[in-house]
């Protein structure tokens, strides 16, 4: 049995460090470990969501609605836009990425990603026959270098991806400089908008006039449903339609559907996630700023980029320390254009933040 060859060549995703993982390997109380690695809300759900799974429990039994009519109405009000300019998916924003190359990558299209960038744009692309091209995101200035990207598109570029704000850097790429791409090239631009409240800047005044921008958005991260695995695209209704085309219809679990939709009416719980985010994010910038041997980026997410080449400590080790201390954060060495001394720190509760301040003063001072 023998795999197709993309497959036997790709290097696996590298997910960030289960909260189970640490405490069977480092023998840490599961009550007792930070997990700040994987950019999820330290709010937790929104209890108006969980009220809406219990109440419906019974009902795992029926398939989900297949069109979708209701959540994607609710999503496109959130989002200022009509319905026909939504797609939803069921593995977050996975998911879309996946139905869009299976819409529109043919073999040997190629896909253009500035590194540092989030992998998962590669991993995906790559199985369905796409080829990377990358450009450049300046680390020390925290800017899409966009001159790189423009010198990067051929007449076979079908993607462009822009992560605003970006993984793992935190940065933000510049309205501007989103419209100067999008009028250099017929290829679709993904604007990645995953963690765009807490930047508190979108960009879907764009669509009006450019046909070949994508907005990439996830309930993942300020709604709170990392594990309910719902994402959804902002494009034109053109690409819309052919998406459904391919998408599998019932990707979306009933449940999920239920969590979203009530996330979504819970408008005081996104104000505090939001708000709650905003505040741990500059918290741990302040003081991480403090360490003499560490130099943080400001960023304009729930995350934030550290460099730790002053410590004497690879990220692995830094990273493996923490964990022997019930401390979870990215190991960003498994991230293209980084190497061995970066780490990314997500936010967490104000006591978890204190907590990990106080550990992290341990491991490196």
């Amino acid at each position: 049995m023998k795999p197709r060859k993309v497959v036997e060549e790709l290097d696996p995703y590298v997910p960030g460090r289960s909260i189970d993982e640490i405490a069977s390997e480092y023998g840490v109380e599961l009550d007792k470990i930070i997990k700040l690695g994987s950019n999820e809300n330290p709010m937790g759900p929104s209890p108006q969501a969980v009220k809406a799974i219990v109440e419906n429990l019974n009902l795992i039994n029926q398939y989900p609605e297949s069109d979708l009519q209701g959540l994607v109405s609710e999503i496109a009000e959130y989002s200022g836009v009509s319905p026909e300019n939504i797609i939803a998916g069921g593995d977050g924003a996975d998911e879309i990425l996946d139905v869009l190359g299976k819409t529109f990558m043919d073999e040997g299209d190629e896909f253009i990603v500035p590194l540092p960038s989030y992998m998962y744009y590669e991993f995906t692309l790559k199985i369905h026959g796409g080829v990377p091209v990358y450009a450049r995101w300046d680390i020390e200035k925290n800017l899409l270098d966009v001159d790189s990207v423009l010198e990067a598109i051929t007449p076979r570029t079908k993607f462009i991806f822009l992560c605003t704000p970006n993984n793992p850097t935190g940065g933000l790429i510049a309205k501007e400089d989103i419209e100067r791409i999008l009028e250099a090239t017929e290829a679709i631009v993904v604007v990645d908008e995953a963690y765009f409240e807490f930047s508190e800047v979108n960009n879907v005044d764009l669509l009006k006039d450019h046909p070949n921008l994508f907005i990439l958005r996830t309930f993942s991260k300020v709604m709170g449903l990392a594990g309910m695995r719902i994402g959804y695209g902002i494009a034109s209704p053109d690409i819309i339609e052919y998406m459904y085309r391919v998408k599998p219809v019932f990707s979306i679990t009933k449940l999920s559907q239920i969590a979203a939709r009530a996330t979504l009416n819970d408008e005081e719980y996104i104000r505090e996630s939001t708000k709650l985010s905003i505040a741990s994010r500059e918290y741990l910038y302040q003081e991480i700023s403090k360490f003499k041997t560490l130099r943080v980026f400001p960023s304009k997410s729930n995350y934030m980029l550290v460099d730790v080449h002053e410590t004497g400590m690879k990220a692995k080790d830094l990273t493996t320390e923490l964990m022997k201390r019930g401390v979870i954060v990215r190991d960003c060495t498994s991230f293209k254009g980084l190497d061995e001394y970066w780490i990314r720190v997500s936010v967490g509760t104000m006591e978890e933040d204190e907590r990990f301040i106080g550990i992290l003063k341990e491991v490196v001072e």
